[in-house]
């Protein structure tokens, strides 16, 4: 190891060729010796110096080939050559086979031990070539850290104080029983592993599919999914199996979708799994909801709102009677929202009720609806019994057709504040989706008070976020006005370990916030179009979700390319 953190011989060329300095290489030592890497996997770690400039020195001196492992397409088949424990252990990646010569990506090439072990386990000559090391660790766990993960679920979960809780009893099980169960079938153990792991990464959603040849297990992190791990194909049929059974699913039937719910209790929390199965045609696709009310922020305060769409969304849901409503794609934190609302207007003396297909958050202080659609309990049936029970503030989990819509906005306009959701793309649009339904355009605007439209991007990673540089021609392709162009500094994450390599760490929230004011009630009463509510409403201080999207922009809060992906510019 002593060779790992040496100010060898590598670091000394460095200095005299002036890519780096001497204060930047004992940077680099100490760091190397505290967590017992190496002096250049710091160096380019730190931002020293270019990790290409690294390599090529490095293959200079060992008069090896260098290869950029990103521009490479690697075999799965060649990659099979090696196992995980070897590839993690000497820190090689195979590259390519010819004939009985097996080409290897090293940090060392100079490591006879290493080639010599290769040599043993492949069976093959080993033709070293040297690769970056901060880029092949990536590709080592990319390609191997899915079984590694898989290894540790198994032999680690034991450790975990984790049970499964039984909706209709809600019993305890034992840790003996429990750990007997483990001992006998390693599916569970991995199930369970993989559960446990995917609510400490803060994980939304877990993807298991299955494939002619492989299953993939993918997480979606801060919105966007990464592959994590690659199961044994056998364990295919006891992993759906046993999923099924925590979600109390017919595991007999494979031919039609299924819904069902997991209750996981980690230490002294519990997390809710709501669980979708698919039919494909390789067998049944599983996606699991979390439902980690720990990691939850009721405080509006945190989203991100700009000062006066805040204050006006904080008055529309002060007020005693109307409608406010929320609007966005799925998976925009719509229903996030609404429970900070009603958060913040929860107290004693109001009776809140709310209709959710599905529950997915358990209130304190509110009272709660399953919309249960296969029995006649559909939102419509839940807003008729909610009037008869003396309600204050009433929430609807989504307006989908003209009975709902209708029923709410009686409700609004009765005394009663409405809150619900919409699936529109921005909030003026959202009143011609109302008109479009069927609703009269006075009762629209006798209930409506305001309506927030609502986007997630990704936030840069603070711990590896420089400057960035875009083309101006691009940019302008895109609407950016171009003396945000010229006075905006723009940042972007070059990806390090604290983010998993991606350069995003959390969500940020974009909100357009239109209140309708007595000039939009008047344009909505005239059936005005969607583009002349919109000037109404900027002429009011309305932000777009672009306009929104530029101010976090100019604070170095999430990236041009996330602003460009989630919003667009109206003409």
């Amino acid at each position: 190891m002593a060779t790992k953190v040496a100010k060898d011989r590598v670091g000394d060329l460095l200095v005299s060729q002036g890519l780096i300095t001497d204060v930047q290489l004992r940077e680099a030592v100490t760091e190397a010796q505290a967590e017992g890497t190496r002096v250049g996997y710091q160096l380019v770690k730190l931002g020293h110096i270019k990790e290409l400039d690294l390599t090529r020195l490095l293959a200079q001196k060992y008069r090896v080939p260098a290869v950029d492992l990103d521009k490479l397409e690697l075999d799965e088949k060649v990659l099979r050559l090696l196992t995980p424990e070897v590839a993690n252990k000497h820190q090689v990646i195979p590259l390519r086979r010819v004939g009985r010569r097996l080409t290897v990506a090293m940090i060392d090439p100079s490591d006879n031990e290493a080639i010599d072990d290769l040599k043993f386990v492949t069976r093959y000559e080993i033709e070293p070539v040297i690769a970056g090391e901060f880029t092949l660790r990536e590709h080592i766990e990319k390609h191997y850290g899915m079984a590694e993960e898989m290894a540790t679920f198994l032999s680690d979960f034991l450790d975990e104080d984790v049970e499964f809780v039984d909706d209709s009893e809600e019993e305890d099980v034992s840790v003996a029983a429990l750990q007997a169960q483990l001992e006998q079938a390693p599916v569970v153990k991995f199930i369970n592993g993989l559960l446990t792991d995917a609510v400490k990464k803060g994980v939304s959603d877990i993807h298991i599919e299955p494939y002619e040849k492989d299953i993939r297990v993918r997480y979606r992190i801060d919105g966007a999914l990464q592959e994590v791990m690659k199961p044994p194909y056998k364990m295919k049929a006891a992993l759906t199996s046993r999923i099924k059974i925590l979600a109390d699913l017919n595991i007999a039937e494979r031919r039609v979708p299924q819904d069902g719910r997991i209750k996981l209790r980690m230490g002294r929390r519990v997390v809710d799994f709501r669980v979708s199965t698919l039919p494909v045609i390789f067998g049944e696709k599983i996606v699991l909801r979390i439902l980690d009310k720990g990691n939850l922020s009721f405080e509006l305060s945190s989203f991100g709102f700009e000062p006066k769409a805040e204050a006006d969304f904080l008055d529309a849901i002060m007020n005693p009677y109307g409608m406010v409503l929320v609007t966005g794609p799925t998976g925009s934190g719509k229903t996030t929202t609404l429970y900070s609302a009603l958060s913040k207007v929860s107290t004693e003396d109001v009776n809140i009720m709310t209709a959710e297909d599905p529950v997915e958050y358990n209130l304190h202080g509110i009272n709660q609806v399953q919309v249960r659609t296969d029995i006649g309990m559909g939102f419509p049936a839940a807003l008729r019994a909610f009037l008869r029970q003396d309600p204050n503030i009433i929430m609807v989990g989504e307006i989908r057709d003209l009975e709902t819509g209708s029923i709410a906005v009686k409700a609004a306009l009765t005394g009663h504040l409405v809150l619900s959701t919409l699936h529109t793309n921005d909030a003026p649009s959202t009143v011609t989706r109302m008109i479009d339904m069927g609703l009269e355009p006075f009762n629209v605007a006798a209930a409506l008070n305001l309506v927030t439209a609502q986007r997630l991007v990704r936030r840069i990673c603070t711990h590896c976020k420089v400057e960035a540089t875009y083309d101006h021609a691009e940019l302008r392709a895109a609407h950016i006005p171009d003396d945000f162009i010229e006075k905006v500094t723009l940042y972007r994450g070059e990806g390090c370990d604290e983010c998993g390599g991606t350069g995003y760490s959390g969500r940020q929230g974009l909100y357009e916030v239109m209140a309708v004011n007595s000039r939009v009630r008047k344009l909505i009463m005239q059936g005005s179009s969607t583009d002349d509510l919109r000037e109404a409403a900027i002429a009011g201080g309305m932000l777009t979700l672009r306009m929104d999207g530029l101010k976090k922009l100019e604070r170095g809060i999430t990236t041009m390319e996330e602003i460009l992906k989630e919003t667009a510019e109206v003409t």
